[in-house]
């Protein structure tokens, strides 16, 4: 919670709002900044994209790009950042998506695999992570890395 906590911390003290993307975490980095009183402030609200048609329909990620590099992918990360500034009108959009187990997807990409990306401010950033444990502790330190990839993000733009 304390990285929630930090997070909108920085978002505040930026003068920047936040929207989410969120597919392997199920809206848990949602869950924990609301858990927060006073987050409407800063956190406009985020998009569960947990399936490819959600990820098209309402964030706006091509299906080419879906198809061609999966959901799971650096390219997907990017666009599902991206398109929670669209949707929801925020100033970044912060996404994660990745394989969480205990089973893969099919596609040969090994349980663990999470790419996150944060986008504002004429830019996008993204990450790639490996991952270990459970279902539970992937998904729960992909939420954790995203919201400090939020706080250097921000660290790193003129206010």
């Amino acid at each position: 919670m304390k990285t929630a906590n930090d997070a909108l911390i920085a978002l505040q003290a930026h003068g920047k709002t936040l929207a989410t993307a969120e597919s392997c975490t199920g809206g848990m980095v949602g869950e924990w900044l609301t858990a927060i009183p006073g987050s409407s402030k800063s956190y406009l609200g985020g998009v569960i994209s947990y399936t490819n048609g959600v990820k098209n329909a309402l964030l706006g990620v091509p299906a080419d790009v879906l198809e061609q590099f999966g959901a799971v992918s650096e390219q997907t990360a990017q666009a599902m950042a991206q398109g929670a500034i669209r949707a929801i009108g925020a100033d970044i959009g912060a996404s994660v998506t990745g394989l969480a187990g205990p089973d893969g997807d099919g596609s040969g990409k090994p349980v663990g695999l999470v790419f996150t990306a944060i986008s504002g401010n004429g830019k996008t950033v993204c990450k790639e992570h490996h991952f270990s444990g459970d279902r539970a502790q992937i998904r729960a330190a992909a939420a954790e890395a995203l919201l400090t990839e939020i706080i250097e993000f921000l660290g790193e733009i003129k206010q």
